[in-house]
């Protein structure tokens, strides 16, 4: 059986939220990347490298980027390419075009493929996004109760206090 739960947020991104939730034993415990940000592959495309160029730098400072990272942000440059190209074609002709019978009338319209890609695209490119902490939803703090004092420091009551 799989893991139940939504997937945990990583360290630096609940830092970076300014979340509370950031504990001592969280921090030990998390498996961290090997420190560095990753080379950039040479076999992405012009786009790609240009996506990489500019993204990169910016999840090294926010301090989410590792070494082990490279795969993960050479798939979210790559399908940046794609999504940029298939906008780009989308850009020039439009999202549908005609189809005529035989009689040369117009019969209806069709949606181009690249119109279904770059929607598909878009869908993956946002998960990749929320993952390196890319979108305003992914950086929101969250909204948590603040902590109670105790005027007593009785072990009991530690234990058992609500919240």
């Amino acid at each position: 059986m799989g893991k139940r739960g939504p997937k945990p947020t990583p360290t630096a991104i609940l830092k970076l939220r300014g979340s509370t939730l950031v504990t001592k034993r969280r921090k030990e415990r998390e498996v961290k990347g090997p420190a560095g940000a990753p080379d950039r592959p040479d076999w992405l495309d012009d786009e790609a490298k240009s996506a990489w160029d500019d993204v990169a730098p910016l999840l090294e400072a926010m301090g989410v980027l590792t070494r082990i990272d490279g795969n993960a942000l050479a798939r979210y440059c790559r399908l940046w390419s794609r999504w940029r190209k298939a906008e780009a074609f989308i850009q020039e002709k439009g999202e549908m075009y005609p189809l005529r019978g035989d009689d040369g009338q117009v019969k209806y319209f069709q949606q181009w493929p690249q119109v279904a890609i770059a929607n598909k695209l878009a869908q993956q490119l946002t998960r990749l996004e929320a993952e390196f902490g890319m979108t305003p939803s992914a950086r929101a703090r969250p909204q948590v109760a603040p902590a109670r004092t105790q005027s007593s420091d009785n072990s009991k009551e530690r234990f058992f206090r609500a919240g």
